[in-house]
């Protein structure tokens, strides 16, 4: 199973995407305290549109607690711009492991202390000098789609469900 912990998330917007992209992949989200907004905040639901009443998530009052409830339930994968190996190093594929992809707050990330004894385990998604950081919810999206991509996307669907399959071959102009 496929798992997101965001450390300290301050905005509603991110974390409303990060929602949506949990609930079309089947990844469950962890939210540790504290959180810079309400999850019953306006921007929440317009981020995730209707689809946040199908996230699967837990709330935990701090990074201990998080840890009571989780470690040595899987293997954890820290994102960070200080990360010495790309994202892409790890390998994924099993489907039967707990995988969780932990990613900081969008101010100043994972603290260090966090970070350091988990350094084999810290990633970086390349990118140029020019940007300090992607988007948060974009770094989640890219995470969890290697990760599916790797595990040959499970059980998701491959062909729209509400059209038919040959949808944009049945059409003709006017």
């Amino acid at each position: 199973m496929l798992n997101v912990v965001l450390f300290e998330p301050e905005i509603p917007g991110n974390t409303g995407n990060i929602m949506r992209t949990c609930v079309a992949t089947n990844t469950y989200l962890h939210l540790i305290k504290p959180l810079g907004f309400s999850l019953d905040e306006k921007y929440i639901r317009r981020s995730g549109v209707n689809y946040i009443d199908n996230c699967h998530y837990t709330v935990y009052e701090n990074w201990q607690d998080f840890l009571d409830k989780n470690e040595g339930k899987g293997t954890f994968y820290f994102l960070t711009r200080y990360g010495h190996k790309p994202h892409t190093s790890f390998d994924y594929s099993n489907s039967e492991e707990n995988i969780y992809f932990v990613f900081g707050k969008e101010s100043t990330g994972i603290p260090r202390s966090i970070l350091k004894p988990h350094i084999d385990k810290c990633m970086r998604i390349p990118m140029t000098d020019k940007v300090r950081a992607l988007n948060l919810s974009n770094s989640v999206a890219i995470m969890i789609y290697e990760a599916l991509r790797q595990q040959d996307y499970n059980d998701l669907l491959r062909e729209e469900p509400h059209k038919s399959k040959n949808f944009i071959e049945e059409y003709e102009e006017d």
